[in-house]
């Protein structure tokens, strides 16, 4: 005598589904790709803008200065050590802070300025707690 099995078909579809999605997650795609590709394009999109507005003037002071602060920050005794670097490499810090000196902050060094800015002000206004 021969009986039909419905488990097994149900099982086989289970199983097969489970891992075609286990196989490609959405979570995966969306915390990794996606997230990672959409911030660089807002992160490109505002530094864009942040440079863009700034006048002819500003643009022709920014050019000196990072070739000056480029030059200072390349220089051998100005390099900074690192394991598996013999010669050192280009001292970054230097050059935010050369550029900020000079009159012309980096985009890193004005959105790092006005997280600080933000953090204060709501530490005044109370939400944010420092233990």
């Amino acid at each position: 005598m021969q009986y039909y099995c419905p488990s097994k078909k149900r099982l086989l579809i289970v199983t097969g589904i489970s891992l075609l999605v286990g196989g490609c997650s959405l979570s995966d795609w969306y915390n990794g790709y996606y997230v990672d590709r959409s911030s660089w394009n807002s992160y490109q999109k505002d530094s864009d803008a942040y440079y863009g507005a700034e006048s002819a003037q500003m643009k022709e002071l920014r050019r000196n200065n990072d070739a000056y602060c480029t030059d200072l920050a390349r220089k051998p005794e100005n390099r900074e050590a690192r394991a598996g670097y013999p010669n050192g490499i280009f001292n970054t810090p230097m050059y935010d802070r050369c550029m900020e000196n000079r009159g012309t902050p980096t985009f890193e060094t004005y959105q790092s300025n006005r997280a600080k800015k933000r953090d204060a002000e709501r530490r005044a206004l109370g939400e944010i707690v420092l233990n």
